[in-house]
């Protein structure tokens, strides 16, 4: 198998200069190329895409996922856990309003994680995990 790769992913934001602040300021992502239309991002590693489209919002869907209403479509990054601490507490500092509050997920079990999920300004549901061990992300 190779090494990982680094995905890309397009979604839709309301407001560029809302979603620079937010992915570039608060979440730390360094801003790669942009137009008056989109902007990439390096997030953690990965390339995402907040582009112009204010009118694409579906309205918002959610799965039970341990005792929880989990929000469908999100997405995120797994983090080491000192990382996933750092940012959390970040979130903490700068009330971000959280969907479900940061949490160990499945304690106890195999695939144990720390686990958050928050909105960006525009309603795109954002989570960030850590495992205990990472070996057991795909763990069953």
């Amino acid at each position: 198998m190779t090494a990982l790769r680094p995905f890309h992913l397009a979604f839709p934001v309301r407001d560029i200069a809302e979603a620079r602040r937010f992915y570039g300021g608060l979440l730390g992502c360094p801003e790669g190329r942009s137009s008056g239309h989109w902007i990439d991002f390096d997030f953690f590693g990965h390339q995402v895409v907040a582009h112009h489209a204010p009118a694409a919002a579906d309205p918002p869907r959610h799965n039970p996922v341990d005792g929880h209403d989990v929000p469908i479509p999100h997405f995120g990054v797994v983090l080491a856990m000192d990382d996933w601490k750092a940012l959390r507490d970040r979130l903490r500092q700068a009330e971000v309003t959280f969907v479900i509050e940061p949490y160990i997920r499945f304690e106890g079990q195999v695939g144990e994680q720390a686990t958050m999920f928050f909105l960006d300004p525009s309603g795109n549901a954002l989570e960030f995990k850590a495992f205990r061990d990472d070996a057991q992300l795909f763990a069953t």
